[in-house]
């Protein structure tokens, strides 16, 4: 099982990306193992990111979205 801190070592988010996608359900779920500790398991956080191209270091970041201010 994997603490908040060790999550976040892992996969290259913020605090609060993460918790927007685990509420969107692109990130598996934590558990509770007390009423202020959450946890997550190891083998489901591995098993994304084998699923997901997210890691790719060549990946357009907002990728076919407009630029402000600029008129076409």
């Amino acid at each position: 099982m994997l603490n908040e801190t060790q999550v976040l070592a892992i996969v290259p988010v913020s605090r609060t990306t993460l918790y927007r996608m685990e509420k969107a359900g692109k990130f598996p779920k934590s558990t509770y193992i007390s009423p202020n500790r959450r946890v997550w398991y190891e083998d489901q956080i591995v098993a994304w990111q084998n699923a997901v191209d997210e890691f790719d270091a060549h990946r357009a970041r907002g990728k076919g979205r407009r630029r402000q201010g600029i008129k076409s």
